[in-house]
């Protein structure tokens, strides 16, 4: 029997929680169905938080049924308060329609989008939202609603209980959702909704509006939210959040955030975020002794879906040479300077801070007195070291690294 749709969610380690789990699994075993995700468009590109849900969409297309992406242009006008402390900064429609069109090529290089029955179907919640009528909205929907149930749900009551101001334009956020939901089951005949956990409120109330209002069952299912081992959310670093778009991070730092996964979530990211198949990693998990062989094997899957194989291939051979073999990898990310800057010479504070490597002058000396940067593999010693054509190679090449992980090159032009 061919494993269902629900199974491999299961194992995969997506599932957080589901309305009704064997009416669910009874539906997507004998019919294909339309399901959807809805995505916030505050950025012009999705981050690796946001991959989870990509791949629940990818998986829905590998067992036939039909994905539908919600992009938020109306409710990102308004902001989801869900897993929030704090109102977001408001975007105004022409920026959010900017975002709109890069995110949707972000879905297009995850997605197939070529066959008819599971390709992808954009919807702009804007289109309806836009021509509610307040009063009726009230009337139709707002009825079904009651104060006291909705102050029950996390995205409500946490930021009650953290004293942090919520408006009244964010509490209204969950009537909109739930609305959502409700037209896309009559504009597609959509019977799910899949979230992240902090959603789970917005989803239920969605299925409760459909039922009083449609007189039909719809399913509402959740992801976990993901946490590295050390505690800190998928996807943010010290360097800050981790694009799906090359324009806003490199495929070698792609790469390179992939590798250093921690050694007891390897097992773990395989099985969420790459195709392998369950028993390939089974496999891979039992054969392999070398953790750091794993994540080479992370990194290379993750990237390639991304950026493909042979961004995967050159991401893997700089850094091959960059931390084994002590050289300058092709893909390393590169600053550009003019060569009269170097022929007059240049103090190596004023050159490090043009690589964003540090923030200050002050931070720079730090790094030196602790034998933290190093040029050319050379630990730096002298922060009133000028910097000459001497210390670039035959190509105009120099290699700057603050530790282990963060290497620049610096090129003459």
């Amino acid at each position: 029997m061919q494993e269902t749709f629900l199974k491999e969610f299961q194992k995969r380690g997506y599932f957080n929680q589901c309305t009704d789990e064997t009416s669910l699994d009874d539906l997507m075993s004998k019919s294909k169905i339309k399901a959807y995700i809805g995505f916030d468009c505050t950025a012009p590109s999705l981050h690796v938080g946001s991959l989870m849900q990509i791949m629940c969409l990818r998986l829905l297309q590998k067992h036939g049924h039909q994905p539908i992406i919600l992009l938020g242009g109306g409710t990102t006008l308004i902001g989801d308060p869900s897993g929030k402390d704090e109102t977001r900064k408001m975007l105004n429609k022409k920026e959010i329609n900017k975002n709109i069109k890069s995110i949707e090529n972000v879905f297009k290089i995850f997605l197939k989008t070529k066959n008819s029955k599971v390709k992808p179907i954009f919807v702009n919640n804007y289109s309806w939202l836009n021509k509610l009528n307040y009063v009726n909205f009230l009337r139709e929907i707002g009825k079904h609603f009651t104060v006291n149930k909705m102050l029950t749900f996390d995205s409500i009551k946490l930021r009650l209980e953290r004293e942090q101001s919520l408006s009244y334009m964010e509490f209204n956020y969950m009537m909109l959702q739930a609305y959502d939901f409700y037209e896309l089951n009559n504009k597609y005949k959509c019977f799910l909704q899949i979230g992240g956990s902090d959603q789970w409120g917005n989803i239920v109330n969605g299925i409760d509006l459909i039922k009083r209002k449609n007189k039909k069952q719809a399913h509402g299912l959740t992801t976990p939210l993901i946490t590295t081992s050390s505690g800190s959310k998928m996807g943010k670093t010290e360097k800050g959040a981790i694009w799906l778009s090359e324009k806003m991070l490199s495929s070698y730092d792609y790469w390179q955030f992939w590798r250093n996964t921690d050694d007891k979530d390897v097992i773990e990211f395989l099985n969420l975020f790459t195709d392998l198949s369950l028993d390939q990693i089974n496999n891979f998990s039992r054969t392999s002794k070398d953790i750091n062989k794993l994540k080479i094997l992370l990194a290379n899957e993750a990237t390639s879906m991304l950026h493909g194989s042979k961004a995967a291939k050159a991401s893997e051979a700089t850094a091959q040479k960059t931390f084994q073999d002590k050289s300058i990898g092709k893909e390393l990310p590169t600053i550009k300077i003019k060569k009269n800057i170097i022929f007059n010479g240049i103090n190596i504070l004023d050159l490090v801070l043009k690589t964003k490597l540090a923030n200050s002058k002050g931070e720079i000396r730090r790094m030196i007195k602790n034998n933290g940067l190093r040029i050319n593999n050379q630990i730096l010693l002298d922060e009133k070291k000028i910097i000459t054509q001497n210390d670039f190679d035959n190509n105009n090449n120099m290699k700057i690294s603050h530790g282990k992980k963060n290497h620049i090159i610096i090129k003459i032009i």
